[in-house]
C-alpha cells in the first residue's frame, strides 16, 4: 500500500454555491480503492467539515464507499470516529445532507445516519452495517443487497432514508430543492421568496372533510390547498404513512408541516409515526422553521404489538419534541382529536402558540360510542332496550363533545374558523409570531426518551 499513491485518495472535497448560497461538499470516488476510507481520506473530509462549521454553511456528503480501508487497520477506524465526532458537533448548527449514490457499508453508514437528511438512489445505492455474505455466514439467511439495504427497504421499512431518487441527477436536484427550504445555519432564518398577499380564501377547503366522521380523506389535499402552489416537499413519504411530514411555503416563507393522515390506519399515532414526526419536529426547531400541525387523530394504536414495541416511550418522543420546540407553533384541528393524542399533537397545554379548529372538529377523551358504553354502562344495562339506550346516550355525548366549542370556551382553542379562511388565518398568525422568543431552563440538555 505504501507504493500505491493516488491523487485525492478516493475523495473530492471543496465548496461552491447553490442559488448563490455557500455550501461545502465532499464526494467519495468509488474508482479509487472502492471509495474506502483511509486516514488521509478522513482528514480531507474533516477539514471540509471544520470549515463548514466555522463559516456556518450547509454540508453535503456524496457517499459511495465500501467502508474502512482494511489495509490501514485502526487508522481508518480512527478516521471514521473523527468524522462521527464532527457530525455530532455540527448537529443542530448547520444543515447536514447525505446523498447515498452507491454502496455504503460498514462504518460508512453511521455518518449519514447522524446527518439531518439521507437521500438514496434507487437500484444503485445500498446501506447496511454488514453485507449479504456476512449475513449468510452468521445467520444462514440468504438475502440480496437490495432486500437487505436498498432504497426501497430503507424508505418503507426502516425509515433510514428520508427520500429516494430514480437516478443520480434526480438525487442532486432533490438536494438542491431541500436546501431551498433551509437556512444556512441555526443563527439565521430561511430566505423568504417574494410574495404578494391577496384575499387568500380557499373555497376548496370547505368540501375536503367528509360529513361521515368514519370516512377517510387525504390530508395532503388539505396541505396543498393551505400552502403556496406546488411548494409542498414531503419527507419520509413511504414510511409510517399514517402521518405526513414535510416542508412547504406559506406566503413565500418556509414552514414545517406535521399532519395526521386519515387515509392510513385512520391517522392513529403508533411507534413509527411518532418517531418520524418527532425527528422532523426537532429538525425544524433546530433551524428556526415554524411548525404547522394538522390534527385528525383518533388516538394511539392499541394492541400487544405496539405495547411490546414500546409505544409508551416512542409516543413520548413526539410529546417531548413538540413540548421543547420554541419556534412558532400553530395547530389546526380538522376533525378528530381524541384522548392523549390530542395532548401530544401540539395542544395548547404543551405550549402551542395558536390553536384553530374547524367546525367539524371533535375534541374529547374518546369517541361517542366508547365513551357512552363506559359512562352510562349501568343505565344501558338496566334499560328495556339497551341498544336504543346506547344510541340515545351516544347522540347525547356527541352533541356535547363532538364539536370544538367546549374546548374553545376553556381557551384551549383560540378560534373556531371556517375551513376556507384557514390559509389567511395562518399567514396572519405566523406574521404575528415572527419575532417570538422563549427563555428555556438553564440546563446542559434534556433527556429525551430515546
Amino acid at each position: 500500500m505504501g507504493k500505491q499513491v493516488f491523487y485525492g485518495d478516493g475523495v473530492v472535497t471543496g465548496y461552491g454555491t447553490i442559488d448563490n448560497r455557500l455550501v461545502y461538499v465532499f464526494a467519495q470516488d468509488f474508482t479509487v480503492f472502492g471509495g474506502a476510507l483511509s486516514e488521509t481520506h478522513a482528514e480531507k473530509i474533516c477539514k471540509i467539515m471544520d470549515h463548514a462549521l466555522k463559516v456556518g454553511a450547509p454540508l453535503i456528503g456524496l457517499n459511495d464507499s465500501g467502508g474502512a480501508r482494511i489495509q490501514e487497520g485502526v487508522r481508518s477506524l480512527g478516521g471514521y470516529a473523527d468524522i462521527f465526532y464532527r457530525n455530532v458537533q455540527a448537529s443542530g448548527v448547520i444543515p447536514q445532507i447525505s446523498a447515498i449514490m452507491g454502496p455504503c457499508a460498514g462504518g460508512a453508514v453511521y455518518s449519514p445516519a447522524m446527518t439531518d437528511f439521507t437521500i438514496m438512489v434507487e437500484d444503485t445505492s445500498y446501506m447496511f452495517v454488514t453485507g449479504p455474505n456476512v449475513v449468510k455466514t452468521v445467520t444462514n439467511e440468504e438475502v440480496t443487497s437490495e432486500e437487505l439495504g436498498g432504497a426501497s427497504t430503507h424508505s418503507t421499512k426502516s425509515g433510514v432514508t428520508h427520500l429516494t431518487a430514480a437516478n443520480d441527477l434526480e438525487c442532486l436536484l432533490d438536494v438542491k430543492k431541500l436546501l431551498s427550504y433551509l437556512p444556512q445555519n441555526n443563527q439565521e432564518k430561511t430566505i423568504a421568496l417574494p410574495y404578494e398577499l391577496k384575499e387568500e380564501v380557499r373555497e376548496n377547503l370547505e368540501n375536503l372533510v367528509p360529513n361521515n366522521p368514519n370516512k377517510p380523506y387525504d390530508m395532503r389535499n388539505i396541505i396543498v390547498e393551505i400552502c403556496d402552489a406546488e411548494s409542498f416537499f414531503e419527507i419520509h413519504k413511504d414510511y409510517a404513512e399514517n402521518i405526513v411530514v414535510g416542508f412547504a411555503r406559506l406566503a413565500g416563507k418556509s414552514i414545517g408541516i406535521v399532519a395526521n393522515q386519515p387515509m392510513s390506519l385512520a391517522g392513529v399515532l403508533d411507534v413509527n409515526s411518532s418517531k418520524k414526526a418527532a425527528r422532523f419536529t426537532r429538525f425544524c426547531d433546530c433551524f428556526n422553521i415554524p411548525l404547522l400541525v394538522l390534527v385528525d387523530v383518533p388516538g394511539f394504536l392499541p394492541g400487544t404489538d405496539q405495547e411490546w414495541r414500546g409505544i409508551i416511550v416512542h409516543g413520548a418522543k413526539l410529546l417531548y419534541a413538540l413540548s421543547e420546540a420554541t419556534v412558532p407553533r400553530v395547530t389546526v384541528i380538522t376533525r378528530k382529536a381524541y384522548g392523549g393524542a390530542y395532548d401530544v399533537m401540539n395542544s395548547k397545554h404543551i405550549g402551542a402558540d395558536m390553536n384553530f379548529a374547524w367546525p367539524s372538529a371533535e375534541i374529547a377523551v374518546m369517541g361517542a360510542k366508547g365513551a357512552s358504553e363506559i359512562i352510562f354502562k349501568k343505565e344501558i344495562q338496566a334499560a328495556d332496550n339497551p341498544e336504543l339506550k346506547l344510541s340515545e346516550k351516544e347522540a347525547e355525548y356527541a352533541e356535547k363533545f363532538a364539536n370544538p366549542y367546549t374546548a374553545a370556551q376553556r381557551g384551549f382553542i383560540d378560534e373556531v374558523i371556517l375551513p376556507k379562511n384557514t390559509r389567511r388565518k395562518l399567514i396572519k398568525a405566523y406574521a404575528m409570531l415572527e419575532h417570538k422568543k422563549v427563555a428555556t431552563p438553564n440546563r446542559k440538555h434534556g433527556n429525551i426518551p430515546l
